[in-house]
């Protein structure tokens, strides 16, 4: 992967799931295989929901870390 790789943002916070996964599902669909998405999220369920979710659609979840009631979730969308 390139340093200069987009990723994409998605701003979550104040959002129960399944928002925070619609969105992440919507921008999916507008990114090149590869490419990674951003969430940021307030619901404590998000990192469970993501994972499962990964785990059904093939793409691959990079990374979840909470500091302070905030949720980072990095997905890669699968080649």
């Amino acid at each position: 992967m390139s340093d200069r790789q987009k990723t994409a943002l998605i701003d979550a916070r104040g959002l129960s799931c399944p928002i925070p996964l619609l969105k992440a599902r919507q921008a999916l669909m507008l990114i090149a295989s590869g490419e990674r998405i951003t969430v940021i999220a307030t619901d404590p369920a998000a990192p469970a929901d993501f994972e499962a979710f990964c785990e059904e659609s093939g793409h691959e979840l990079i990374e979840t870390a909470e500091a302070a009631g905030l949720y980072r979730i990095t997905v890669q969308k699968k080649v």
